[in-house]
């Protein structure tokens, strides 16, 4: 598993980290943690064929590792990234939204070409 701190470049190669997550989205998922009361918890997003525009996230609490995972800290955080999901969001951000429609993780990709109304999905 490769972990990448906030703000670090990838391995000093001064490329950005894969995946960047918002001081919103730490708060979110650290107070689902401390909900959970499994401090070793940490918050897995995947992407995996469906939805309506083809490709769709996923989020999930985890506590396992695998050899291919990359994991960015934020605050105190961990969240953790899969090799094969790793492509489809390479340079994406992870924010935590709250809005009149709701509250939700709302990932701005700039790889997707189409997403749906709910942004739930995308298209690559």
């Amino acid at each position: 598993m490769t972990e990448i701190k906030a703000g670090d470049d990838v391995v000093g190669k001064g490329r950005p980290a894969p995946l960047t997550v918002t001081e919103s989205a730490a708060r979110r998922v650290r107070r689902i943690i401390e909900a959970e009361g499994a401090r070793d918890l940490r918050l897995r997003i995947s992407v995996s064929g469906g939805g309506c525009s083809g490709f769709q996230y996923g989020f999930a609490l985890d506590r396992n590792s695998e050899p291919d995972d990359v994991a960015i800290e934020k605050d105190g955080i961990t969240v953790v990234v899969d090799g094969m999901s790793l492509m489809y969001v390479l340079g994406s951000q992870l924010d935590f939204v709250e809005d009149l429609t709701g509250s939700y993780f709302r990932v701005s990709n700039p790889n997707a070409t189409a997403s749906c109304g709910c942004g739930t999905s995308f298209a690559i």
